[in-house]
């Protein structure tokens, strides 16, 4: 059954609001150009939160990492299903019950996909092989053995051209004539034959070394071949799936992804949870309502991807097919989703005059714009576009995304270096409320520990002694609830995840905020319980202390 039961997913009691879209799939009609647009819904959130837990209890689904999707859909009944979607192969199979199907065109090279599969596999086998050589070890173990030897002969010979020079200068004062010469010539043989036993062990260390490192050339250029072997095996596999496949959009039309995409198309075009659950939906006279896609499994290779976080149309891949696979839905949808978009960029503004504004910022928001095109709706950007004369408008601090509460943001440059010196001198209050995904054993206590960013592995942040900025935050339990505990956080310091990091880390309370999953909160909620709940500062033009408010939302 590829079709399924809210009741599948979400307790049909429960009370959703379906009315705040946090991300949009969009893309230009390639006929009328007209932006359309499919919303993430907190409805659609919700249903994605069920398919997680329905995947953490399953080891088959915890294997590899990948996207996996839901659709919301209308029946032309007027009923309401849901679709779902992997990316790719799922255990290597295309094809697995219960879930929406690869996009017809895969079994016309099914044949070739399994013959290039199989190759592919071989490879592999043999890049490892030649990678893992055991005269690899052995080469480095003796370049080491050989390095120390001369490392130990050159501090002894330095020792001894010390003591030549000092009986040189010795010689010269005190004898002269033949005997000198003589001397002289005694402590200059003693250079050579140091000079010669250096020579002779490097012509050891080459003899040695040279047939293991030729060895080792040897299997880098098979490496090499064989990277470019797979390269253009993919290459070929690719090109001939992209001239099968063909998506079809809500208009009735279909077209290949190589007329799609001129171009060039990525790995994996098509092989996508958005277009795999449009096109179904398309080719079965079902409407779309609301879609969301998040990360499963163990992180990706380079660390972009986290599991249970939501993410948007891939730039290089989906977002160039959004246009078409919407093309043909309702207009009157496109034009009330596009209405209803603009009246949800309002925010809650907790005080506001002149010089600054203070903001209630909602979880799942970002406080800036981020660099990529599915990151720009941030608290900044919409007051920019919500007031007038705000283009001056400047975050004096942040918060995280999934964090909720309290943003300060200044009107002018001057007034943004008033509020900045003041966090810089430590002299805002700031208290955060969280809930704990555990019970903390202290009531209250003082937690100092140094934080670093991993260049290669942002946004992650992690306890390092010796390259890590000092950070410091005090807390206070409130009270037990259940199995989780409600803490008070006053951060001293600003670092980026310092709260997060000092309740995860075992040298902190040892137990991270629940809905962390960057931390390892494996409970599977809605949002991350951290809520910046009031700030204290000197506001810079009138004088007085401002005591500002949020109300806590958990």
């Amino acid at each position: 059954m590829i079709l399924h039961p809210l009741s599948d997913f979400i307790d049909c009691n429960c009370v959703v609001n379906d009315s705040s879209p946090s991300y949009w799939y969009e893309g230009r009609c390639p006929q009328s150009g007209k932006l359309l647009r499919l919303p993430r819904t907190p409805l659609a959130e919700a249903i994605a939160y069920g398919l997680m837990r329905y995947l953490a209890t399953n080891d088959g689904y915890n294997l590899e990492g990948k996207m996996y999707g839901i659709l919301l859909v209308e029946l032309p009944t007027g009923e309401q299903q849901i679709l779902k979607a992997f990316s790719g192969l799922l255990n290597g199979r295309s094809i697995v019950e219960g879930w929406v199907p690869p996009i017809p065109g895969r079994d016309q090279v099914a044949l070739e996909e399994s013959r290039t599969l199989a190759e592919l596999e071989a490879i592999k086998q043999e890049l490892i092989t030649l990678k893992q050589l055991p005269e690899r070890q052995e080469y480095e173990t003796r370049k080491r053995e050989f390095d120390l030897r001369l490392q130990i002969l050159s501090d002894r010979h330095q020792d001894c051209k010390h003591q030549r020079h000092e009986k040189r200068q010795i010689l010269s004062e005190t004898l002269t004539g033949v005997a000198l010469t003589v001397a002289l010539e005694q402590l200059d043989e003693e250079s050579r034959r140091d000079g010669s036993e250096r020579r002779q062990i490097k012509r050891q260390r080459d003899e040695a070394l040279q047939p293991l490192r030729q060895l080792i050339e040897t299997a880098d250029t098979q490496i090499s071949e064989l990277k470019g072997r797979r390269k253009e095996l993919s290459r070929q596999l690719q090109t001939q799936m992209h001239a099968a496949y063909s998506l079809t959009n809500f208009s009735g039309k279909s077209l290949p992804l190589q007329q799609l995409i001129p171009g060039g198309l990525p790995t994996g075009t098509g092989d996508c949870c958005a277009p795999k659950l449009l096109h179904y939906a398309a080719t079965h006279g079902l409407k779309p309502l609301a879609m969301a896609e998040f990360w499963w499994g163990p992180s990706s290779t380079n660390q972009d991807k986290l599991q249970g976080e939501f993410y948007g149309a891939c730039e290089s891949r989906c977002q160039p097919l959004m246009g078409f696979l919407l093309s043909g839905l309702p207009k009157e949808d496109a034009t009330t989703k596009h209405d209803t978009y603009q009246q949800e960029k309002t925010l809650p503004i907790l005080y506001e005059d002149e010089w600054l504004i203070v903001v209630d910022k909602p979880p799942g928001l970002l406080s800036v714009p981020g660099r990529y095109r599915d990151r720009q709706d941030s608290v900044l950007s919409r007051l920019r576009h919500l007031l007038p004369n705000s283009m001056g408008l400047t975050a004096v601090h942040r918060l995280d995304q999934e964090t909720s509460g309290i943003l300060l943001l200044a009107r002018s440059l001057q007034t943004y270096r008033q509020l900045s010196q003041q966090f810089q001198q430590r002299q805002v209050r700031k208290v955060y409320e969280a809930v704990i995904s555990g019970l903390v054993t202290s009531d209250r206590g003082v937690i100092e520990l140094p934080l670093w960013g991993d260049p290669q592995n942002r946004p992650y942040q992690q306890v390092d002694w010796q390259y890590g900025k000092p950070s410091l935050t005090r807390f206070q339990v409130m009270a037990t609830e259940g199995n989780y505990t409600r803490v008070e956080f006053l951060p001293l310091t600003g670092r980026t995840h310092q709260l997060r990091v000092h309740a995860a880390d075992s040298r902190g309370l040892g137990i991270p905020i629940l809905g962390d999953r960057l931390y390892g909160c494996r409970a599977v909620t809605s949002r991350l319980y951290l809520h910046a709940r009031e700030l204290c500062f000197e506001h810079p033009h009138l004088g007085k202390t401002l005591h500002i408010q949020a109300k806590m939302p958990f």
